[in-house]
């Protein structure tokens, strides 16, 4: 079975491990922490990183940093993790959504405007599968209506931008450089990774500041165990930051790779009628996290019936995001009741992604094609 992911590590990770053992910092501090931080928030063109446990970490800590308050609206798409609406209800906030551009699969920014209200705080563009959400509406918006702006980063690790592109000042951005934090998550599928693991970023010294106190259980610096407000353990390791560091020197390497695999691909797979598959927009440097595909409903098929059909050829996939108004658990709490999104509908049910690990051998590539196209033949 060709896997949909694994890990690329090498002998900088183990060197970096191995001194944490030596030295006995294997903990939430050590050198490893501030060096993974630093380096991460100059790679994205930020002033400070917070490190954190894990992408919904990151998420969590962020929203916090905003202060909601019970009743609050944080403007999201509806086709994303469900982390996304989960760190907004968690802080008493209510996610409200857009539905996916059926193009980029990402969120529909002309859809935004309308969702605007007294209540709004905030708006999440949330970059999917490696491509880029069109940024510079976002920032016009948020700029015009006061509100904050939190991009998740997680899926667009080295992706780029062309900010400002209508303007004579355009400039290719890397994505998590954006609005008020950015978050990005280092889970074992990320072009980053350190196993589990998370980042904030900001340029607002107060935002790292709130951001670095509430992944800490908000303790004090005058006296530790005296709590004004509640935060949570969100602490990264000084192991886990070790392998960040390493990986971080090669990710020039790492999305050069996954932009190869991305236009081989597509170089297999564009004669197939029945598939949609991804794009790059002019303004855009997609990393091709995961390369996905939309099944054309006409086939009769769906996302499982032809990632059981794969499976048989030895292809491991994964089904798309279901949208957050087709979730049970928001249901329960009154959330998103009769909505619909035909875009996001259509994606979470009709899309997979096929194997798109950085360690992923052009003959693997090659097989996973051609079990692809016997599918579809």
């Amino acid at each position: 079975m060709i896997p949909v992911n694994e890990p690329a590590l090498g002998d900088q990770e183990l060197a970096n491990v191995l001194e944490c053992v030596r030295t006995g910092w294997i903990s939430s501090a050590g050198k490893f922490i501030d060096e993974f931080e630093q380096k991460w928030a100059a790679f994205c063109g930020r002033r400070y990183g917070v490190a954190v446990s894990n992408g919904t970490a990151a998420l969590e800590v962020a929203v916090g940093c905003l202060g909601i308050e019970p009743g609050d609206e944080v403007i999201m798409p509806t086709f994303t993790i469900i982390s996304c609406a989960s760190a907004v209800v968690s802080h008493g906030g209510v996610p409200v959504l857009v539905d996916s551009d059926p193009s980029t699969w990402c969120m529909d920014v002309t859809q935004i405007e309308s969702k605007i209200t007294a209540r709004t705080r905030a708006i999440m563009p949330v970059h999917i599968y490696g491509h880029p959400v069109d940024m510079d509406p976002v920032l016009a918006l948020a700029e015009k209506h006061g509100l904050a702006v939190i991009e998740d980063a997680a899926e667009v690790h080295g992706a780029e931008y062309l900010a400002g592109r209508t303007g004579p000042d355009a400039v290719w951005r890397r994505c998590g450089s954006f609005g008020t934090a950015s978050c990005f998550s280092f889970y074992a599928n990320k072009l980053i990774t350190t196993g589990e693991g998370g980042m904030v970023l900001t340029d607002d010294p107060a935002v790292a500041e709130r951001a670095r106190s509430l992944r800490n259980l908000c303790f004090q610096r005058h006296r530790r165990f005296l709590h004004e407000n509640l935060g949570s353990n969100f602490r990264l390791t000084n192991l886990q930051a070790a392998i960040g560091v390493a990986q971080v020197d090669r990710i020039e390497e790492i999305v050069a790779r996954k932009r190869w695999m991305g236009c081989m691909y597509n170089r297999h797979l564009k004669g197939i009628p029945a598939l949609q598959l991804p794009i790059e927009m002019p303004w855009a440097r997609n990393v091709y996290w995961m390369y996905g595909m939309v099944v054309a409903e006409s086939t009769g098929l769906d996302a499982c019936e032809v990632a059981k059909r794969l499976a048989e050829r030895g292809v491991e996939t994964r089904p798309f995001f279901l949208g957050m108004h087709e979730q049970p658990a928001f249901h329960r709490r009154g959330l998103f009741v009769d909505e619909r999104y035909p875009v996001a509908e259509k994606l979470g049910g009709q899309g997979l992604y096929l194997p798109s690990g950085v360690g992923l051998t052009e003959q693997d590539l090659e097989r996973v094609c051609h079990a692809v196209r016997e599918v579809f033949s």
